[in-house]
């Protein structure tokens, strides 16, 4: 399994609106239509954000429910289903929360805080031993948020005390205005500290993301892609997320690597141990 990449799809986010970009998928029918699209072009993983009627972002369990639901309507679709359990979402970590009694096989935790442009990304210890303790609860994977390099380290903390488990699926969130910048010196400091019982993947935000999630892939990480991250394609070109999939695809398999099935990335990432 050592030459295989499994692809993450985020498609939607809590930032990105139609205004930004006409592509990005609000409604659970929208979202699910997307993933199956991308799944058939390789997605392993398919990090779920959520909206209301409005298009604002919600962690509501029922809208959760619902694009679960609309996945269901492609039965051979056997994407892995990470939801989203970020602070944008939800006021409280029980409203943040409040989906993973769906149980879905991956979540995402983050575990620390940081800034975003316009507000601070609270996660202080009780959140997160909260959302911890409800994926351990409902059997879900987390994967860790590594927004700030604080976090990759208080994730290594967190699972010797045992309150997440080992092995780690890690991923590293560069070019958030407010937190780690997209760079390679960032990457690679992060990429030394790694624990050796993990697996780890990389999310680049804004005009390195090509060059960094290659850099990524030749270092033996993951990689996810999707309009939660990037709206643009390239300067002044909206993409999609099949077109930002299928480049990180080609770009995979021009390494000489293989894309890993759903399967095979459930054995990577030891989902269901």
């Amino acid at each position: 399994m050592k030459n295989k990449v499994i692809l993450t799809l985020a498609p939607t986010g809590n930032v990105p609106t139609k205004e930004m970009n006409p592509n990005v998928p609000i409604t659970p029918a929208e979202i699910a239509a997307q993933i199956y699209q991308c799944w058939r072009e390789g997605a392993a993983v398919a990090h779920i954000h959520t909206r209301d009627q409005a298009g604002l972002p919600t962690s509501d369990v029922e809208v959760n429910r619902q694009v679960l639901a609309e996945l269901d309507k492609y039965p051979d679709c056997d994407i892995i289903r990470q939801l989203s359990t970020g602070g944008r979402a939800g006021k409280s970590y029980t409203e943040r929360g409040q989906m993973l009694c769906l149980g879905p096989e991956m979540a995402s935790l983050a575990t620390g805080s940081s800034n975003f442009p316009a507000k601070a990304n609270l996660n202080d210890p009780e959140t997160i031993c909260y959302l911890a303790g409800e994926m351990k609860k409902y059997g879900v994977k987390p994967e860790v948020e590594v927004f700030d390099s604080a976090m990759l380290f208080n994730a290594i903390q967190l699972a010797d005390k045992g309150v997440i488990d080992w092995p780690l699926q890690i991923n590293f969130v560069l070019g958030v205005p407010g937190s780690l910048p997209a760079s390679f010196k960032n990457l690679f400091f992060l990429y030394e500290q790694l624990p050796d019982n993990c697996t780890w993947s990389i999310t680049a935000v804004g005009r390195e993301h090509v060059e960094l999630s290659t850099m990524a892939l030749a270092l033996g990480g993951n990689v996810r892609v999707g309009l939660e991250d990037n709206v643009f394609y390239s300067r002044g070109v909206l993409a999609t997320n099949l077109s930002l999939l299928k480049r990180m695809k080609a770009i995979t398999l021009a390494m000489g690597k293989e894309i890993a099935s759903p399967a095979e990335a459930r054995q990577i990432l030891a989902l269901g141990k």
